[in-house]
């Protein structure tokens, strides 16, 4: 039996759909019980999530429930990190699933390998499987949707990396960087594992056991997702004032975006740079057709594949460059 206590940490608003899988996954971990303690930080939900909660609280004397009235991830985790009591803090997504080995094989390759954070490799998939969804799973594992993002596409043995999802952090380490930044709606596991990397520390990704992370399953919520993360890209940058607060793969889609929006504001003054956006869309397109293709052999999963990768990469592209415009009115304009 492990001697180390666990504090879990899950920030959760509006998750009534996806709550109860993520605890059920919680109270059936091989991990004892009484070293650990879960903390569901909700924030002010207006489903059904903090009456679900409440019911594994009835059941389960070591799962707590806070609220977070500001309800934002990182001031979530702050008051989770205040309550903790554990030897090491797991920061959970309430749209994940965990084996029960997870967090015992965390502790136990935290402790062998005497890391900062650590956390496994990430699988995508989605609740309700339909053409649109499936497309959606399919994108979010494939290195031309999500580039060299190590957790997401896998790992054959245990690897230093800049950042992981749902990490086993040491309470020392979280203390030392002095928590999440609360500024950041987004972004905030990636700028904390960046602080951490500053000082120095340590992250490591293992191969097994795999969580699992459940995608958005529609276009529009997609969409949505995905703009957010891209605007918020900039602003972590602006906040923090620093750019490696995130990796080089977060601002290519903002590159292709303005590759081709920059030259058709400018074919104003000579049309002529109208043809070099047009040239950048339709390379684009031939690229992603060939990659479709290659996924999928079915005329109908290659349509959905092609309509997820233009709305992955010009949804994010998009955001950023709203973030910028919104970045000249914080800095120049003070709104």
């Amino acid at each position: 039996m492990l001697k180390y206590s666990i504090s879990i940490l899950i920030p959760v608003y509006n998750e009534e759909r996806y709550i109860l899988n993520c605890l059920e996954s919680v109270v059936n971990s091989d991990y004892s019980k009484e070293r650990m303690e879960v903390f569901v930080i909700d924030g002010n939900s207006e489903d059904k999530t903090k009456i679900l909660v409440e019911e594994f609280q009835n059941k389960y004397s070591f799962i707590n429930v806070l609220t977070n009235k500001d309800k934002i991830v990182p001031i979530s985790m702050n008051i989770g990190i205040a309550h903790s009591k554990g030897d090491y803090i797991i920061r959970l997504d309430a749209h994940s699933y965990y084996p029960p080995n997870y967090f015992s094989e965390l502790v136990i390759n935290a402790v062998k390998y005497k890391t900062d954070n650590i956390g496994t490799v990430c699988l995508t998939d989605v609740k309700q499987k339909t053409a649109r969804s499936l497309a959606i799973k399919t994108v979010l594992s494939s290195k031309f949707g999500v580039g060299n993002s190590l957790f997401r596409i896998g790992v054959n043995n245990p690897v230093e990396v800049d950042t992981v999802p749902f990490g086993c952090f040491t309470k020392k380490i979280l203390n030392k960087v002095g928590g999440y930044d609360e500024r950041l709606v987004r972004n905030q596991d990636i700028e904390i594992n960046k602080r951490i990397k500053s000082i120095g520390g340590n992250i490591l990704l293992l191969p097994e056991p795999k969580c699992i992370y459940y995608a958005r399953e529609d276009y529009k919520s997609f969409a949505k997702n995905n703009f957010s993360n891209g605007e918020w890209n900039i602003l972590t940058a602006y906040y923090t004032k620093k750019l490696n607060s995130l990796s080089l793969r977060h601002f290519v889609p903002l590159v292709f975006v303005s590759s081709i929006i920059l030259p058709l504001l400018l074919s104003i003054l000579d049309i002529r740079f109208a043809y070099f956006s047009i040239g950048i869309l339709l390379l684009y397109l031939l690229v992603i057709s060939f990659v479709s293709i290659s996924l999928s052999k079915k005329i109908s999963n290659y349509i959905n594949l092609m309509c997820v990768f233009c709305i992955l990469h010009f949804s994010y592209g998009i955001g950023s460059f709203v973030g910028i415009i919104k970045l000249f009115k914080l800095k120049f304009i003070g709104k």
